[in-house]
């Protein structure tokens, strides 16, 4: 990387750098709890003959926080897969319940972005569908970050509300469902064929901010692949040419995706079951009435405190996942 010729070939400097900051990632941590724990080490016997308690406290308070730290570096180990250290697009689309299913979906996208702040993520929402009364009907995420797609991964499936509706004024207990589906964002040189007459492609008005220009056009484009019947749409950005870019980058990940596991299915002589958005193909059980719990149907990992859930600590469930199912 020293070398003056290191950027003659750009997509070949891009490549080493990506493998340089990969090995940083795993290298770096790795000294640094190192350092931390020979430090604890060295300073712990010293604090227990002065019976510095308080200083005991803080020492103790240190090895949990490795503890954390290197239970992370863990998990990020069995995420092995070439697409687990990629970006990712993540969509919630609504499913059984009407406008109980709608507003759910509008909780869930809510607490995936607060889990990409607390990962230190970005994420960007490429189009949004409003409810007819409230909520969403859909929404489709661009996440960026470290290990993106790995994690998101364990989200892909359907997630079961149960809750008194506040749309109810008999103030019943509803029972609601939205479905997220993970897409990686695959990479650039990765050549997947859309031919123009295997697409339909549509343009309306866009429906969410962004000023006078995106409500007075039709820059929000929707494009439909004939032969697998897959939609994906975008209304972000102003020119309906960029969003129309976004919506082939979008189709293309799914179509590579899509075929990778068709493969791997092949191999492995079994298909998974598309399952519908309804009771008994839940993933993950979320329940507000009579009691408070959050299940995870695969793992059976589970929490009473949902607020915190709701709120983006979604940790414990990826990480029970990741360690049972890779």
């Amino acid at each position: 990387m020293e070398e003056a010729s290191f950027w003659e070939d750009a997509s070949c400097a891009k490549k080493v750098i990506e493998e340089a900051n990969t090995l940083k990632g795993w290298t770096l941590p790795y000294l640094d709890l190192r350092r931390r724990f020979d430090d604890v080490a060295t300073l712990l016997p010293e604090a227990i003959q002065t019976e510095d308690h308080h200083f005991v406290l803080d020492l103790e308070k240190e090895l949990r926080a490795i503890d954390a730290e290197l239970a992370e570096l863990e998990i990020r180990k069995m995420l092995a897969h070439p697409f687990d250290k990629k970006n990712c697009y993540l969509s919630i689309n609504a499913g059984a319940g009407g406008t109980e299913a709608c507003d759910w979906a509008l909780m869930l996208s809510r607490m995936y972005q607060r889990w990409c702040v607390r990962r230190g993520w970005k994420v960007e929402a490429l189009d949004t569908v409003p409810g007819d009364v409230a909520g969403i009907k859909s929404v489709t995420y661009k996440i960026e970050g470290s290990f993106a797609y790995g994690y998101c991964k364990a989200e892909k499936g359907v997630h079961r509300l149960v809750r008194i509706s506040p749309f109810d004024s008999n103030a019943k207990r509803h029972t609601s469902f939205a479905s997220v589906d993970v897409t990686p964002d695959i990479d650039e040189e990765i050549q997947v064929e859309i031919r123009p007459d295997q697409i339909r492609v549509d343009t309306y008005r866009a429906s969410g901010a962004g000023g006078q220009h995106v409500n007075k056009t039709d820059s929000a484009v929707r494009i439909t692949h004939l032969p697998t019947n897959i939609v994906v749409s975008c209304q972000n950005e102003r020119s309906q040419i960029q969003n129309r870019e976004t919506c082939l980058k979008l189709l293309s990940a799914k179509l590579y995706e899509m075929e990778v596991r068709r493969r791997e299915e092949e191999v492995q002589g079994l298909g998974e079951e598309k399952k519908k958005i309804e009771w008994g193909s839940q993933i993950r059980n979320y329940v507000f009435q009579p009691y408070t719990l959050v299940k995870d149907a695969r793992t059976k990992y589970e929490r009473g405190d949902i607020a915190s859930v709701m709120d983006g600590d979604l940790d414990g469930f990826v990480n029970a996942y990741l360690k049972e199912f890779g």
